[in-house]
């Protein structure tokens, strides 16, 4: 088996880290795509709905690997955790850490009203820019990354965000 490690050395990137495995399905998923290739009708009969949730995320945040097997039903895309460990390696301002805390902290509530106002700015296909969305929600840089990495249908491509796939 090939090692890879996934080093993490900018501070919004522990969000995504920190919310691989937040809920005992996300975390018990995350042990299975470790151990072994998992195809999504696993996934969904062993986890439910929370757990093609949690597959998503972890492919949002490239976490994840996948290629196709031979299952009974003929081919089935199966999935597995990309990096075998992970190296944190940060240097950040206080302020900075203090916006990801709150990031990684925020309730699920508190998240999806951001997520909503951040979608409602998007009127390109290609997304907002990130210092229009900050100078409209009166946060920080640091803040926001922390909410687009945490979120399930936001990314950050380039200098904008833009939703996950469409959505």
């Amino acid at each position: 088996m090939v090692s890879r490690i996934k080093v993490v050395n900018d501070v919004g990137e522990l969000v995504s880290i920190f919310h691989a495995a937040d809920s005992d399905v996300k975390r018990r998923l995350l042990l299975d795509l470790s151990t072994s290739w998992v195809t999504m009708p696993m996934i969904e009969s062993k986890f439910g709905v929370e757990g093609k949730k949690g597959l998503l995320y972890l492919d949002k945040i490239k976490l994840i690997e996948s290629q196709w097997i031979t299952g009974e039903n003929g081919p089935e895309k199966a999935y597995h955790t990309y990096y075998t460990s992970v190296q944190i390696n940060l240097l950040g301002s206080m302020s900075e850490l203090a916006d990801i805390i709150y990031a990684t902290t925020l309730s699920e509530e508190k998240l999806l009203e951001y997520e909503e106002k951040i979608k409602n700015m998007i009127k390109e296909p290609d997304g907002v820019f990130l210092g229009d969305v900050v100078e409209s929600l009166d946060i920080s840089q640091a803040l926001l990354r922390g909410i687009v990495k945490r979120s399930s249908i936001l990314q950050i491509k380039g200098y904008k965000i833009a939703t996950v796939g469409g959505i």
